[in-house]
């Protein structure tokens, strides 16, 4: 069973920087998909950024160049850095897991695993 818990959200001003972090246990598998969502009020989920079993990663047009994922394997912890933090960022941020995918996504219906969520809110 994939256990999947949140941290490292907070309010910050824009042009800040917060790293998410989360500590996952259970994922392990010969592949799989780790990634980062967000939600704000009145909008769907939405995938930002992604990291495969083989470390491959991808992002959301919007968030290349300011987000940054990745995963600490002996840690079993996967991070979210977020540089330059615009108004817009603001949402809670889920990561999510799924073992033995055909290939990897950010469409959230691809995933079986969440955590709870850390709130992340920017003012300008």
């Amino acid at each position: 069973q994939v256990q999947l818990v949140e941290s490292g959200g907070g309010s910050v001003q824009a042009g800040g920087s917060l790293r998410l972090s989360c500590a996952a246990s259970g994922y392990r598998a010969r592949t799989y998909c780790m990634s980062w969502f967000r939600q704000s009020p009145g909008n769907e989920r939405e995938g930002v950024a992604f990291i495969d079993s083989d470390g491959r990663t991808t992002y959301l047009d919007s968030v290349k160049g300011r987000f940054t994922i990745s995963l600490d394997n002996p840690k079993s912890t996967l991070y979210l850095q977020i540089d330059s933090l615009k108004p817009e960022d603001t949402a809670m941020y889920y990561c999510a897991a799924v073992l033995t995918p055909y290939y990897c996504t950010l469409s959230a219906a691809a995933y079986k695993y969440w955590g709870g969520g850390t709130q992340v809110t920017v003012s300008s």
